[in-house]
C-alpha cells in the first residue's frame, strides 16, 4: 500500500505562516497539494510568501490577540472559500523570564492568545471539517509539555494547557477529525534568536557558548530546520495520518529524556 499524502482538494488555515515554524509548515502544505491560506498581522510578508508558494494560495490579515476581529475574518473566508480542512494553529512564544516575575497580565495575555484563539478556530471551523468527513489540527507548541524549560515560566505554562486542550478535545470532536500536537526542539527561527540574545545578555554567556552548550544536550547535535517541522505538520494532516489523534510528538533531535 503506498503512503497517501496527498492533499489536492483540502484548503489549510496556517496561522503566523509569515515565517518561522508556520512559513515551512505553509510551505510544506502546499507542496502535498493543499490550497493554503496564510495568517499572520503583516499583510507584506503574507503577499510576499503567497507568490512564492506552489499552487493556489490567500492571505488572511489577522491578529490572533484580537478574537472578535479574528471571528469576523475567519467567518467571512468560509463564506467566500468554503470549508477549511486543515488548521495549524501557530504563534510566537511569550518572552522569556521567572513566572514568579510574571504579572498576571502576562499570563492572561498568553493564555488568550494561544488556548483561546486556537479554541475560536476550532469551533468555527469544526462545522465544515465534521460535513467534510476529514479535518486535521495540528497544534505547534513545545517539548517544555514534557519538560519545563528553565526562563521560559510563562510558556511553560501556557503550552501545558495548550495541551490538555488538544488532549480533550481529542476525545470530542467527531471520526474523521484529528487533533495533534508538534513540539518543537530548538528551531532556527526567529523566536530561538531572541531568546539566545535575552540569556545571553541575563547571564554573560555569549551566543556562541550558548548553542554549543544546547547543541550538546542534543543527540543530533544540531539545531532543528523549520522544514523539518513542516514536514512533520504536514505528515500530520495528511490522509496518511488518519488514526494518529490526540498525540504530542517531540521534534526534538531527541534533546527530551521522558517517555
Amino acid at each position: 500500500m503506498s503512503l497517501d499524502l496527498d492533499l489536492h482538494g483540502r484548503h489549510a488555515l496556517v496561522c503566523g505562516a509569515s515565517r518561522g515554524i508556520g512559513r515551512a509548515a505553509a510551505e510544506a502544505l502546499a507542496g502535498l497539494g493543499a490550497r493554503v491560506t496564510l495568517l499572520a498581522r503583516s499583510g507584506d510578508a503574507l503577499a510576499a510568501l503567497a507568490r512564492d508558494l506552489a499552487g493556489p494560495t490567500g492571505t488572511l490579515v489577522a491578529d490572533l490577540d484580537d478574537r472578535p476581529d479574528l471571528a469576523r475574518k475567519v467567518d467571512a473566508l468560509l463564506h467566500r472559500e468554503g470549508p477549511v480542512h486543515v488548521l495549524v494553529n501557530n504563534t510566537g512564544g511569550p518572552p522569556s523570564g521567572r513566572l514568579l516575575d510574571a504579572p498576571e497580565e502576562a499570563l492572561l495575555a498568553a493564555f488568550s492568545r494561544h488556548v483561546l484563539s486556537a479554541h475560536l478556530l476550532v469551533k468555527r471551523l469544526l462545522p465544515g471539517m465534521a460535513a467534510e468527513g476529514y479535518g486535521r489540527i495540528v497544534n505547534v507548541v513545545s517539548t517544555s509539555v514534557y519538560e519545563p524549560i528553565p526562563n521560559l515560566g510563562v510558556s511553560n505554562t501556557v503550552r501545558a494547557a495548550m495541551a490538555g486542550w488538544a488532549k480533550s478535545l481529542s476525545d470530542e470532536l467527531p471520526p474523521g477529525v484529528t487533533i495533534n500536537n508538534v513540539l518543537p526542539g530548538y528551531t532556527s527561527t526567529e523566536r530561538l534568536d531572541s531568546l539566545k540574545h535575552a540569556i545571553a545578555e541575563r547571564t554573560g554567556q555569549t551566543v556562541a557558548e550558548l548553542e554549543t552548550a544546547w547543541k550538546a544536550k542534543i543527540p543530533e547535535r544540531r539545531f532543528a530546520d523549520p522544514s523539518e517541522l513542516g514536514a512533520t505538520i504536514a505528515f500530520l494532516a495528511s490522509p496518511a495520518a488518519a488514526y494518529v489523534r490526540g498525540v504530542s510528538l517531540a521534534v526534538d533531535g531527541g534533546r527530551t529524556r521522558s517517555i
